[in-house]
């Protein structure tokens, strides 16, 4: 019986890159470069409790989330899987 047990990180291997955050998504690709998805520039219509916040673009209206920027209603965000990544 082998009672030899690896380490956490002997045996993770390395890790997927995250998708990138606010100004590595502006390029010329206009995409993720970890996943490929598009991201889509939304105008905030107004905040809403718990970093969330309604915003609209082309395609309608959708709740999306804000935490990781700091927008306020009328801005213009740059969103991706439903996560504002950038105020642009």
């Amino acid at each position: 019986m082998n009672t030899h047990r690896k380490d956490h990180a002997d045996i993770a291997g390395p890790s997927a890159p995250p998708c990138h955050p606010a100004g590595e998504l502006t390029g010329e690709t206009g995409h993720c470069i970890t996943c490929s998805d598009d991201a889509i520039e939304m105008e905030i219509v107004r905040l809403e409790e718990g970093g969330l916040a309604v915003a609209r673009a082309s395609a309608g209206v959708e709740e999306i989330s804000i935490a990781l920027v700091e927008a306020q209603a009328g801005d213009t965000v740059l969103v991706h899987a439903g996560e504002a990544i950038a105020v642009v």
